[in-house]
């Protein structure tokens, strides 16, 4: 019997997703005979039983396209907004499945989105996710689809940067994006040659970095390029977070934890803006003229890169595999020149951190990048 899969994207939009809809579609037509579904706008359009049919003609010519030709969104299953009240439409999913007559569901997306899938699991839907994000922060896999085309994007970028800064002696700040990992600013930092790399896993003193600053120009530097992650944070803010998330987990009322998470979100708001704060700051401590460039969403835009189609097509062509052999629950992780099928309990929650001791970190170090927790040697 002929099977009928399901595709869905869900999450911001990355570099490569088109790529995986085509390694998704061509292996389970061509190899298999199967039918396939592309719904529309994440899980809303699962609710709503709004998608396209995935043919060879729809596949045709969208592997170096970027963004998603199925949409996206940040709609959860089980707080959905559906007329003015936050709703749990879980079951209302499960039913589109099974009026579609799915064998499987393959979700393209980041935490956030393996997280869903896995709710959808749990309620019997043979589910499957793919790992996409430009932040590169999904457990279980060595690299997500979507971030070395962002990490290109982010290195040209220093790259151009560099010109300015050395014309104008200037201290340039990039902001990447990397909210609670710096993977992104870490690569793009030391592919591009940064003096000075931020990343949320190391907290930094600012006055280290101002003396990284102050040294180069000691020795006739006078420019540098800082590189950092949007969720960098100095020590004293790493520091007061720390004690506000330990007060959330030792609440022992509801209104003590409710003061407590009160506590961790105005902290939280307090580092939107950081960038801009830090630059003001190097500018005041190290006398020269510093500018701030944030590269937001240019970061997820356009073209998949030659890795990112390459392993967005080897990824989504395994899932098809892994349909066929009946393994579902799983995320399809890149692991070396393989993949593997990772639980998706065993992703959920997690967050891929840059490890302190991580061979890209020792690297930068010893060409003389300031990681902003001490002065670089």
């Amino acid at each position: 019997m002929t099977k009928s899969i399901g595709i869905l994207t869900a999450g911001g939009d990355s570099p490569g997703l088109n790529a995986a809809i085509r390694g998704v579609g061509k292996a389970a037509i061509n190899v298999y005979g199967w039918n396939v579904i592309g719904f529309q706008n994440g899980f809303r359009g699962l609710l709503e039983n709004r998608f396209i049919t995935l043919d060879s003609m729809a596949l045709a010519g969208i592997l170096t396209q970027g963004g998603t030709i199925l949409g996206t969104s940040r709609d959860k299953p089980d707080k959905m907004l559906v007329g003015g009240k936050v709703m749990d439409m879980t079951d209302a999913m499960v039913e589109t499945y099974q009026k579609n007559q799915l064998d499987a569901l393959i979700c393209l997306g980041g935490g956030g989105t393996a997280k869903n899938a896995h709710k959808l699991s749990k309620k019997g839907l043979n589910v499957i996710c793919l790992p996409k994000t430009i932040d590169n922060d999904i457990e279980g896999t060595d690299v997500s689809f979507g971030f070395d085309t962002a990490c290109g994007i982010a290195t040209e970028a220093i790259d151009r940067l560099h010109s300015t800064a050395h014309s104008h002696h200037r201290i340039i700040v990039v902001e990447t994006m990397g909210h609670n990992t710096g993977w992104l600013a870490l690569a793009a930092g030391t592919g591009g040659g940064a003096d000075v790399i931020l990343i949320p896993e190391i907290p930094y003193d600012i006055e280290a970095v101002a003396e990284a600053i102050r040294a180069r120009s000691r020795k006739g530097r006078h420019f540098s390029i800082v590189a950092v992650s949007e969720g960098a944070m100095s020590r004293e803010t790493a520091n007061r977070l720390s004690r506000a998330e330990r007060k959330v987990e030792k609440a022992r009322s509801e209104a003590a934890r409710r003061r407590a998470e009160a506590e961790v979100a105005a902290i939280e708001a307090e580092r939107v803006g950081n960038t801009s704060r830090l630059t003001r700051e190097l500018e005041e401590r190290t006398g020269l003229e510093s500018r701030v460039t944030i590269l937001g969403y240019v970061q997820r835009g356009g073209a998949p890169s030659a890795a990112d189609r390459l392993l967005a097509t080897r990824i989504g062509t395994a899932a098809v595999d892994y349909i066929e052999r009946g393994e579902f629950g799983i995320m399809v992780a890149a692991r070396g020149e393989t993949t593997v099928g990772v639980p998706l309990k065993e992703v959920v929650g997690r967050r891929k951190l840059v490890p302190l001791d991580h061979e890209w970190v020792t690297s930068a170090r010893r060409v003389g990048v300031c990681l902003g927790d001490v002065p670089p040697l």
